[in-house]
């Protein structure tokens, strides 16, 4: 068992360890991009990576703080969804009560350095999946922000 202050500079390494795995490789549009980090370019619409227990998680990840705004994102996503099972290649959870559409990996934690390759895959994967998919599904996001703005 690890310490609170043992587990989270094991958190912090790999984070950093990903963020320089993934440094050289640029976005969809050829943009040096901080994966880490990822800047969607609308307001209260977030890409998530999170490592919990024994498995990790990537989201699309809705938080505005009105929730009808949160449901019109939410809709806006839903409209989006044949090109983004195009896109990502596989099922994902939608979580519409949440805000969130999730991928997860179980069996793996990021406390154990051995997951490491295995989640760095994991991420690396989905997040550049989720550019391409990015790049044309932020416009239907930016219509909205003039209406509900």
């Amino acid at each position: 068992m690890f310490t609170r202050a043992e587990s989270s500079r094991i958190r912090q390494e790999f984070w950093t360890t990903f963020g320089k795995y993934m440094s050289p490789i640029p976005s969809s549009e050829g943009h040096k991009i901080n994966w880490v980090n990822y800047r969607t370019g609308i307001k209260d619409v977030h890409f998530r990576m999170e490592t919990l227990e024994a498995r990790a998680t990537i989201c699309i990840s809705i938080e505005h703080k009105d929730a009808g705004i949160r449901e019109l994102y939410f809709e806006q996503l839903e409209e989006l969804k044949g090109m983004f099972e195009g896109v990502m290649e596989e099922e994902w959870e939608w979580k519409k009560e949440d805000g969130k559409v999730c991928k997860e990996l179980k069996g793996v934690s990021v406390l154990n350095r051995e997951d490491w390759g295995e989640l760095i895959g994991f991420f690396k994967e989905r997040m550049m999946r989720l550019d391409r998919f990015w790049v044309d599904g932020r416009m239907g996001f930016e219509g909205l922000l003039s209406q509900s703005g």
